[in-house]
């Protein structure tokens, strides 16, 4: 595939640092998933095992991340970068917020067309920004560009000359996957139902809580609460407005995905309370 498609999309597999998976229930049944050494190793194993020469990492942080404070990110990508470099790979780490959701959509066909629509040119700015950021860094650890500006520019004109999106279609193509979805969204899994959550009074969005967004994406379906949870690739959630946005009372705030009327109901209660309305602006965060 590499050879074929110019990059490999790969996970955890029987295959594929089998082991890890017997050591994550491990952590699980003792109650150190939390173990910065623990997640660190995991994660590693699994980069190390592709006999790579540079990796770029990207650590989140925020209430939507497993490491809630920058400090944790930070110490986590500390220990990250040196077990790379201790095994000869050139290793960078990004430190990037997920206070709110990156982009707009939630969800696993959501995500998909939003992935495709940042291949096309029309991606949201905030998700593009930390695309071409982390796609940056891996142009100059692959010694394929002299400098970020030079690197981003690569990135640029690949999206607008359109190969981006081949190598997109080549990838699910070899995946065994129909790669018509990059020009046709009809293919990929989708509901017909849909329920908008609205503001309620007018003002500005202070704040968008990916932790609450997140579990109610898993409460429509989209995710797995338990190992044995089926997930629904049609469920999700789109966000209509983003922290900074000024909104009027009534304005939909995110349109909810949805198959059981039961799990809208129990999504409801969790993704109203993630949007805080107040009367000034939030101040600007950087992504980083």
């Amino acid at each position: 595939m590499l050879r074929r498609c110019g990059l490999v999309l790969a996970g955890q597999s029987e295959t594929l640092v089998p082991a890890d998976r017997k050591l994550y229930a491990l952590r699980d049944a003792t109650g150190t998933v939390e173990s910065i050494p623990l997640i660190a190793s995991s994660i590693m194993s699994k980069k190390l095992a592709e006999d790579l020469d540079g990796l770029v990492l990207d650590v989140k942080f925020g209430s939507g991340a497993f490491m809630t404070t920058v400090e944790d990110a930070r110490s986590l990508a500390e220990v990250m970068v040196g077990i790379g470099r201790a095994h000869g790979v050139r290793t960078v780490a990004y430190l990037t917020s997920m206070d709110t959701p990156l982009g707009r959509e939630v969800g696993n066909a959501n995500e998909i067309r939003e992935s495709i629509e940042v291949l096309r040119g029309d991606g949201p700015p905030d998700l593009v920004e930390v695309v071409f950021t982390l796609g940056s860094e891996m142009l100059l650890l692959g010694g394929v560009a002299p400098d970020r500006e030079t690197a981003r520019a690569r990135l640029e004109a690949a999206v607008r000359s359109g190969e981006a999106l081949e190598r997109f279609a080549c990838v699910v193509e070899a995946q065994g996957g129909d790669p018509r979805v990059v020009d046709d969204f009809d293919l990929l899994p989708t509901t017909d139902r849909r329920h908008e959550v609205v503001a309620n009074r007018s003002g500005f969005l202070v704040a968008c809580d990916a932790r609450l967004v997140g579990i109610a994406a898993m409460r429509l379906g989209a995710g797995r609460e338990r190992k044995e949870d089926t997930v629904d690739p049609g469920v999700g959630i789109t966000l209509l407005a983003k922290p900074g946005d000024r909104v009027e009372a009534g304005q939909p705030l995110a349109s909810l995905s949805y198959r059981h009327t039961a799990r809208l109901d129990e999504a409801l209660g969790i993704i109203e309370p993630a949007f805080v309305i107040g009367d000034h602006p939030p101040a600007a965060q950087a992504p980083w």
